[in-house]
């Protein structure tokens, strides 16, 4: 009983002993782990890690996105007490899921950075958990994408964003939020026939062969038929997903770095999202969070809803194969 539990339920991100459950202490008190799950660096019988990776460097027009997971934590407080709505099943009880904490690294040497990055997604797949990452910039997804790709090999790709993020730039040691995709193109991190990406609303003549399902598409032909594409491009391959929260339009995530008039409504997304079910899903992540410019935390709310839904998408996932078998 949730109120029962509330009276004697404080800081599960350290006293919680069962990776599994729902949380009832006080939205408003507590350490603030994603979804109130334990932080832990032991992975032993863990099925899903969340982890924040801080990072900002050269983003278009508005820096912040550094305080991205700590915005995302703080917004998961508003739902550990319920599963996500309608999906039948509790992914909290059926997936042991941990807090891992945040991607530690040396500020003052960027260049290091990527490589950081690489291997801590490393070490989190190698204890056999899959991973949800709260970012953070853009650029974060090529090296994430870069340690899946080593261990799962190339991935097929849904990527959420207003930009396509795919310019020309083959100097693979810049390090630059718009270019993840065109890099991880061209490093074979992904292919262009498993690749597609939605919402997108900025001009680039060059799609590089990927499906875009731009925002004016999922307008006009519904959300029905945006997932039908997006699942006929996928099959049954191991799949990523990377959310940039600016593919929701400004009125629904005001507090991102480079927002876009046009874009996705919430309910679109989560719609979408919700159509993916069953699609062979071995991690995502949720970027460029801003919270300075959005003081109503609207858009931290909306990607820790992103995050829950990745969660679920990932159980349903293992649910899958676990009635295969």
């Amino acid at each position: 009983m949730a109120l029962e539990d509330a009276k004697n339920q404080i800081d599960m991100a350290f006293t919680r002993e069962d990776p599994r459950g729902l949380s009832f202490e006080n939205a408003f008190a507590g350490a603030t782990s994603f979804l109130r799950r334990r932080y832990t660096k032991d992975l032993t019988g863990i099925d899903l890690a969340v982890t924040g990776v801080p990072f900002d460097q050269a983003v278009t027009h508005r820096p912040g996105t550094r305080f991205g997971p700590r915005a995302l934590r703080e917004a998961s407080t508003l739902q550990a007490f319920d599963p996500p709505y309608g999906w039948g099943f509790d992914p909290f009880s059926e997936l042991a899921i941990a807090d891992y904490g945040d991607l530690a690294f040396d500020y003052a040497h960027t260049a290091s950075f990527p490589d950081r990055v690489s291997d801590h997604i490393a070490g989190i797949l190698a204890q056999g958990a899959g991973v949800i990452t709260l970012g953070g910039d853009h650029f974060i997804t090529l090296p994430i994408l870069r340690a899946f790709a080593a261990h799962h090999g190339p991935v097929a790709l849904v990527h959420f964003d207003a930009h396509s993020d795919s310019w020309a730039d083959d100097d693979m040691s810049r390090i630059d939020h718009g270019t993840f995709l065109y890099k991880a193109l061209k490093l074979g991190f992904v292919a262009p026939e498993t690749t597609v990406s939605v919402g997108i609303r900025t001009d680039n003549p060059d799609t590089c062969g990927v499906t875009i399902l731009d925002a004016p598409f999922v307008h006009q032909a519904g959300v029905a038929e945006t997932v039908a594409r997006t699942r006929a491009v996928l099959g049954d391959r191991p799949t990523y997903i990377s959310f940039d929260i600016d593919c929701l339009d400004p009125a629904f995530a005001p507090g991102t770095g480079t927002p876009v008039w046009g874009g996705l409504a919430s309910w679109q997304a989560a719609a979408i999202l919700r159509g993916l079910a069953g699609i062979n899903l071995v991690g995502g992540d949720v970027v460029e969070v801003s919270p300075p410019y959005d003081p109503t935390g609207a858009t931290a709310i909306a990607g820790a809803h992103v995050a829950t839904e990745l969660i679920a998408l990932y159980g349903f996932t293992r649910r899958r194969g676990a009635n295969a078998s």
